[in-house]
């Protein structure tokens, strides 16, 4: 199999990455306005729900798939197929004990629906449409473990051609099915059908690329090289605890607090700021393996300035996109789903300002989880759960959907956005993390200069939603993009950008094909 450089690898997976995840949100776009005009608020609400209750469940995971990418890295830079062999055999049990965990906690979740749900809507069949949705989550887990070696190959973009083929086939149908039978139960057996035949593709995939994975290893990892992975997988645990509990329990908390229609509102919300956020993170998604072979392989100074780089690029990314979606969204909502979907334009405020900050972790976190240094801010993980429910459902009470978002926003900046840099700094890049504090500080301020300037002229477009919209689009594209360029153009960082950029050979990314 001919391999690539790391700048190859990273600008293919990318590429793809991105171009990816456009499609799914065209498409994704296309099927959620259909969705909405096509059945009712409750299972707009019902689908939010249920996704987050599912995302909460994957705590059993405890974090195994990133502790053992982690561990594959090392031996496939030095091509040691049989220690490959004995992690991805210990992978393939993790999972299949997870998918047994979450079948089971499922279902006992199902005489509590009540308690889940403030003033529990008048849908038909509403246990059946939760089961469909547990199936897909365990069949998931039965089947996706194969796909992390492929990946740990720093061969991101071929899952993500298979991932965006049936989820482009998974959208037609369900299109298909909405206009012609609005029934909810046939559109989630059309998304159980592609997710199990994607699963199914990627993982025979996975065996023609590397076929050492049907040969049955009988040895196990050494104990040490056990404990040490176990003991990754626990500080994992943690992290996946905090990421969930501040992610995904924001629906759960508006749904028992405020109402499900609120949630269908909010799903509208995230659907669009997620899919912005999955453009962006593919960025980083594509060069995760490359970077855990950087860590491999290459001395303190490498990795610091890539470091560096990367944070640089992802302030600048999330913050135009920040800027962009308190611009556009409101007056893209009323357009696409109807006035009775908005919110009011404090909530879209946190929103973004929680999307920016969470965005410029991506760096610091792509470097974290690919240098194996989860360990030492596991407590963080914690910390950050306990402040996230607490604080928001304090602020729910008083300021209803608003509160939540800010009890987001308070638990990630008193925890994240400080400890996990300093681990990063202390452990991996020795440097004096003050440097990087310094650092963040002066792009957030030049981030809300430049958000300011943006809204001040923005404000300007008056008239219909459309009107407002095409007003708003090309003055948010052009002006934060032109005065980041003015505050950074001289700054080394933006130099090694457009240095990167010129050393990509395009021709060599087609080299042999996809």
């Amino acid at each position: 199999m001919e391999t690539k450089s790391r700048t190859e690898y990273s600008a293919m997976n990318t590429t793809v990455a991105v171009i990816s995840r456009m499609t799914a949100i065209l498409m994704g776009f296309v099927t959620r306005v259909i969705f909405t005009h096509t059945l009712s608020e409750n299972y707009v609400g019902i689908n939010g729900l249920f996704t987050d209750i599912l995302n909460v469940l994957s705590l059993t995971e405890l974090g195994a798939g990133t502790a053992i990418t982690y561990a594959l890295y090392r031996p496939i830079a030095e091509g040691n197929i049989k220690k490959q062999q004995q992690l991805m055999k210990l992978y393939q049990t993790f999972y299949r004990g997870t998918a047994v965990c979450v079948g089971v906690l499922g279902l006992a979740l199902i005489p509590f629906m009540d308690v889940l749900m403030k003033n529990r809507p008048e849908v038909e069949h509403l246990t059946f449409i939760y089961l469909l949705y547990l199936a897909n989550s365990v069949l998931s887990y039965l089947l996706v473990y194969k796909r992390t070696l492929i990946e740990a190959h720093q061969m991101n973009y071929v899952v993500l051609i298979y991932q965006t083929g049936f989820l482009v086939l998974q959208d037609l149908l369900q299109i298909v099915v909405l206009l012609t039978t609005g029934n909810f139960i046939l559109f989630l057996l059309m998304y159980l059908m592609c997710t199990v035949l994607s699963n199914v593709c990627i993982s025979r995939k996975a065996e023609k690329l590397f076929p050492y994975l049907k040969e049955k290893e009988k040895e196990r990892l050494p104990v040490e090289e056990r404990t040490g992975l176990f003991r990754n997988i626990r500080a994992m645990m943690m992290h996946k605890l905090g990421t969930v509990v501040v992610n995904n329990t924001d629906n759960l908390l508006i749904s028992a607090f405020v109402g499900v229609v609120s949630v269908g509102i909010y799903s509208n919300y995230y659907l669009l700021i997620g899919s912005v956020r999955q453009v962006l993170d593919q960025v980083f998604a594509g060069i995760t393996a490359s970077v855990g072979n950087l860590g491999a392989t290459e001395n303190q100074g490498k990795i610091r300035e890539i470091f560096e780089t990367a944070f640089f690029i992802g302030q600048w990314l999330y913050g135009f996109a920040a800027i962009c979606l308190y611009e556009l969204l409101n007056p893209f909502v009323e357009l696409a789903f109807g006035r009775q979907y908005l919110f009011e334009r404090s909530v879209v405020m946190i929103l973004c300002i929680n999307f920016f900050i969470n965005g410029t972790r991506k760096a610091v976190l792509t470097f974290r989880d690919s240098m194996g240094l989860f360990w030492f801010d596991r407590y963080k993980a914690l910390a950050e759960a306990a402040l996230n429910l607490v604080l928001s459902i304090l602020l729910v009470r008083q300021y209803q959907t608003l509160g939540v978002f800010i009890g987001t926003f308070l638990s990630t900046i008193l925890t994240s956005v400080w400890v996990e840099p300093f681990v990063l700094y202390r452990r991996r890049l020795h440097l004096p993390v003050h440097r990087f504090y310094l650092r963040y500080l002066l792009y957030a301020v030049c981030v809300g200069a430049v958000w300011i300037v943006t809204d001040l002229v923005c404000g300007l477009a008056e008239g219909s939603p459309l009107t407002v919209l095409l007003i708003r689009l090309p003055l948010c594209v052009v002006l934060p993009n032109l005065l980041f360029l003015m505050a950074y153009g001289r700054t080394k960082e933006w130099k090694r950008v457009l240095e990167r950029l010129r050393r990509i050979e395009w021709v060599r990314l087609h080299r042999g094909g996809m």
